[in-house]
């Protein structure tokens, strides 16, 4: 080969490089010194390998040297290009005790079992030796029609070496024989979705031979259990078949266990297995153990697709991965006697947090015998008493991987013959409650940082801890009646009313109600707000049930198609159930679930450690968080959970609070003129003042923005039969009957939500806006007096255009003067507006001119953007996220490419014509993380949500900062 210049090297001759190492040091050992380095080839290991080819090359060809340092030389960036060029060719990875071809970083290739394994192996725990095919292995298997990808075969053999030469044994060897599980592991955890088989490399010589080293009646355990195995995952053959010969031999012998089988009944059951395969599939059991082991490969790239594991992915949002990797790894047996046993444990207690070995184990068993419930397992104390030895080796084991991962772990085991083996880590799942108690002790135990604590807690955690919740939600599980939509989470459990009304009543007596309707209108809110929770038949995750439940903390399932409601007769058809008023219901918010009768509940778990994290939390978060809060009751909770201050004060939903207020909205919409309009008015100014002094109250020092009128007025008016509604409201307000007919036929629109609102309303009657403004003033007037520090917002909804914006804002500004100069008092106010439409925030640097405040409401901008119904999109949405048209529900989750977009024009062109312009969001995505941290990187200046979602967002703006 000839010799090349340190400059061609330079120059980035990566090919001539890399042929220099292949064929001077071998590729085999070329791909070993790749992947030595602790996080994956580095420039040192990289220079190791030209190192070696130099030696080689030199002693070939005789270089002098000057030519060696030549070849030591290499640029840096050549070297590491080369060795990372090497390692991405590589799809086989094999692992051992104290060596690893592997780490933890590497979970995207090799999944999140593989990985984990790997790293297990490296720092030195007692890892079976295996070898994990990587997840891009899947995806070429996938793209090329579902076959092998050409030389990965030989990888695996290869490998196969490796484990063969750390064991001492073979695979198919009578002798030494040598078996294996092959199992699934994506980079995301899948829990039982893929599939698994055990004790491969079985058949009627190789049982014989282990047999005579570990006895018959193991050997034909392990048989049968990898007959059954193998033809239900690989060859497709029910495991009720093979079920069902076992079952008739347990009867036939008088039995119920399968421990109390003996070696010649295992035998037998062997001989009816194979006949299963015959019956089946026309074809005798595969004996050829590399033959089994490529089908059990193939079998495992194929359960990626499988029915069960795309709905998994679908139902999690799991996209862009590029496949399962196949994890094959030399078998350990807990069924090999008392001596030995498997199990499943977590570092630490998952429910509650206490630092003690939260686990099961069975003695004499396989793993799969705790997953399938046939023994009751042990709890792992006891293990101390029966194996000191390996229980101690446990608690070791715990506390290295609990110091090297910095995280609770889930570990699974097995004891073979009372040598531990380490068979899985991950990080583990674990409560609301166990989340920030793990935090908050490893932070005192100096395991951890606060920065490593916050992000350990996901907003899930705190979710939970929000809400009531089910003492024990495996008690219910025979019950549930149907799924809906988790609109918004907690626990739920009262007596079925349909009516709004009802469920007013229900609660004035003590009952606990669950309101059941198809859909719920603002007029529904007070009862709404006295039930227990809510369930509907239709609407989706941001319909009005869900948005007005998870603004009050309620529990609520929408969009329940199982539900069929009658509230005429007052019963409701669920499943094949038919349930009538007054008849027990429980709702879980949190995962959808309707369920029948009257379930236990208990208080949200709150503890000490919690305020102690949200310390943390606000020490590291830059964003400011603010609550959607329209009543005084609701101020004081977002002010209880850490709001700093109120960012949407809805005022429309204060009209709804009494009789006497909705029959004045009604008197104001009928009202024939502009003076009879302000008479109705001024019955409304002060409940709206008395509303406004009691925020202001919550609220001391704290800003509180209010917005104006926004909804359609057809909404404020009574739904049902036209002459009844009719003859009701003209009794209301003393118009004639043909006077309010004719005005419902002009408030009547076919699309309102685009139609007669917002600040059209405030426009077509000043008035109205007056009356607003006034009360907003005069409240703040007075708190103030009081020694209240008020810091009054209003927001003008739904500006287009810069001249709406105008109108409104001279006009409330004007209402402020007058008060201000009859009074002798001045206040410090802001007036803002909410850009909720696509043409605003491409005009935001003229509408800026009149506003000294943005807050975003992404509820109607995406509705807008999308052209998308919020009430309608349940009909083809969950059709979209199925067939991945969309990756998320865009009014769950942000769609930063379009909606996010248009914020972000908005803000910089806000902000070049007023460089102070204050921004904010307060529509539905103010409380969803990933939400949460777009807004923070956008540059606004906070996020306002629901009161119960304040510490969810406070966490997730601290996630974003760090």
């Amino acid at each position: 080969m000839p010799t090349a210049s340190k400059s061609s090297f330079t120059q980035g001759s990566d090919r001539l490089l890399k042929d220099t190492c292949l064929n001077e040091i071998g590729t085999n050992k070329v791909k070993q010194l790749t992947v030595q380095a602790p996080h994956g080839p580095g420039v040192s290991q990289s220079h190791g390998i030209c190192a070696q080819a130099t030696l080689h090359h030199g002693q070939k060809n005789g270089l002098d040297s000057t030519q060696k340092k030549s070849y030591q030389s290499w640029s840096a960036s050549t070297v590491h290009a080369v060795a990372t060029q090497i390692q991405k060719t590589k799809r086989v990875f094999t692992f051992g005790k104290g060596r690893s071809e592997g780490n933890m970083s590497m979970k995207s290739l090799l999944g999140g079992k593989g990985a984990n394994l790997a790293e297990m192996a490296s720092i030195g725990l007692s890892v079976p030796p295996g070898l994990t095919i990587s997840t891009e292995a899947c995806q070429e298997y996938q793209e090329n029609g579902k076959k092998l990808p050409e030389g990965l075969w030989d990888e695996v053999m290869e490998g196969l070496q490796t484990i063969e030469m750390d064991m001492g044994a073979s695979l198919g060897d009578p002798v030494k024989p040598l078996l294996l599980s092959v199992r699934s592991g994506a980079a995301i955890s899948m829990p039982g979705m893929m599939d698994t088989v055990l004790n491969l490399g079985l058949n009627d010589d190789v049982v014989d031979g282990l047999a005579a080293k570990s006895g018959e009646r193991f050997a034909y355990d392990s048989y049968r259990r990898f007959l059954d195995m193998f033809g239900d995952v690989v060859l497709g053959i029910p495991h009720s078949l093979f079920e069902a010969e076992l079952e008739k031999i347990k009867s036939e012998k008088g039995i119920s266990l399968d421990t109390e089988l003996t070696a010649s009944d295992l035998k037998d059951i062997v001989t009816r297995y194979k006949k299963v395969y015959l019956d089946a599939r026309g074809e005798q059991f595969p004996s050829d153990p590399k033959r089994q082991l490529y089908l059990a490969i193939l079998a495992v790239f194929n359960s990626w697709d499988s029915p069960r594991a795309i709905k998994y992915r679908s139902i999690n949002q799991i996209h862009g991965l590029r496949g399962t990797a196949v994890n094959v790894q030399c078998m350990v047996f807990g069924n090999m006697g008392n001596t030995s046993g498997t199990g499943v444990l977590f570092t630490r207690n998952p429910s509650t947090g206490e630092k003690k070995l939260y686990g099961e184990y069975l003695i004499n068993a396989q793993g799969e015998d705790v997953v399938a419930g046939i023994r009751t397992p042990e709890n792992i104390d006891t293990l101390k008493r029966f194996m000191p030895e390996a229980y101690n080796e446990i608690v070791e084991n715990c506390e290295i991987l609990e110091k090297h991962y910095k995280d609770m772990m889930d570990i699974e085991f097995t004891i073979q013959e009372s040598r531990l083996w380490m068979l899985q880590c991950r990080t583990g799942k674990r409560t609301g409650k166990g989340a920030v108690k793990i935090a908050v002790d490893m932070v005192k135990e100096g395991l951890i940082d606060t920065q490593t604590a916050i992000k350990m807690v996901e907003p899930r955690h705190l979710d939970q801890l929000l809400h009531p919740q089910f003492e024990d939600p495996k008690v219910y599980k025979d019950k549930v009646l149907a799924t809906g939509l988790p609109a918004s989470p907690g626990a739920a459990v009262g007596q079925i009313v349909f009516h709004a009304d009802d469920a007013e009543a229900w609660h004035a007596q003590g009952k606990t109600a669950i309101l059941v309707r198809m859909d719920t209108s603002p007029e529904d809110v007070g009862g709404m707000h006295a039930a227990q929770g809510i369930l509907t038949a239709r609407g989706g995750m941001t319909s009005h049930a869900a948005v007005v439940a998870r603004g009050w903390g309620k529990c609520c399932v929408s969009g329940c198609s199982d539900v069929r409601v009658n509230d005429v007769d007052k019963t409701v058809v669920i499943g094949e159930e038919v349930l009538s008023e007054g008849d027990w219901l429980s709702l879980n918010g949190t995962t959808g679930e309707v369920i029948m009768g009257k379930q236990q509940l208990c208080p949200p778990a709150l503890s000490g450690d919690l305020g102690t994290f949200m310390t943390w939390v606000d020490e590291r978060r830059k964003l400011k968080v603010m609550a959607n809060a329209d009543t005084p009751d609701d101020a004081v909770t977002a002010r209880n959970n850490g709001a700093e201050g109120i960012g949407l004060c809805r005022t429309e939903h204060m009209f709804f609070a009494s009789d006497e207020r909705i029959k004045a909205v009604r008197q104001m919409i009928m009202a024939p003129t502009p003076e009879k309009r302000k008479e109705a008015l001024d019955l409304l100014l002060p409940y709206q003042r008395s509303d406004f002094e009691g925020i202001f109250r919550a609220m001391d020092g704290l800003p509180v923005t209010i917005r104006l009128l926004d909804p359609p007025l057809h909404e404020f008016l009574p739904e049902g039969d036209i002459n009844e509604i009719v003859a009701n409201l003209s009794s209301d307000t003393n118009v004639s009957e043909d006077e309010v007919f004719s005005r419902i036929e002009k408030l009547s629109e076919v699309n309102p939500m685009l139609g007669f609102r917002g600040c059209r309303l405030g426009i077509s009657y000043p008035e109205l806006t007056e009356m607003q403004a006034r009360a907003v003033f005069e409240a703040a007037i007075a708190m103030s007096n009081q020694g209240v520090e008020v810091f009054p917002e209003i927001m003008v909804p739904l500006v287009g255009t810069p001249q709406e914006l105008k109108h409104q804002v001279e006009l409330i500004r004007q209402v402020a003067e007058n008060l201000f100069a009859a009074t002798g008092t001045s206040l410090s106010y802001k007036v803002g507006t909410m850009i909720e439409i696509p043409r605003a925030a491409l005009v935001a640097n003229e509408i800026a001119e009149h506003a000294e405040f943005f807050s975003f409401g992404t509820n109607d901008l995406t509705q807008m953007t999308f052209g998308y119904s919020r009430d309608d999109v349940g009909k083809f949405l969950p059709t979209y996220l199925a067939n991945g048209l969309l990756q998320n529900d865009p009014f769950q989750v942000l769609d930063q490419k379009g909606v996010g977009e248009l914020i972000k024009i908005a803000v910089e062109r806000g902000r070049s014509a007023r460089p102070d312009l204050k921004l904010g969001i307060c529509g539905e995505h103010g409380g969803e993380p990933s939400s949460v941290a777009f807004f923070a990187e956008a540059g606004l200046d906070y996020v306002s949500c629901s009161p119960f979602r304040v510490p969810i967002a406070r966490l997730a703006a601290a996630q974003v900062a760090i």
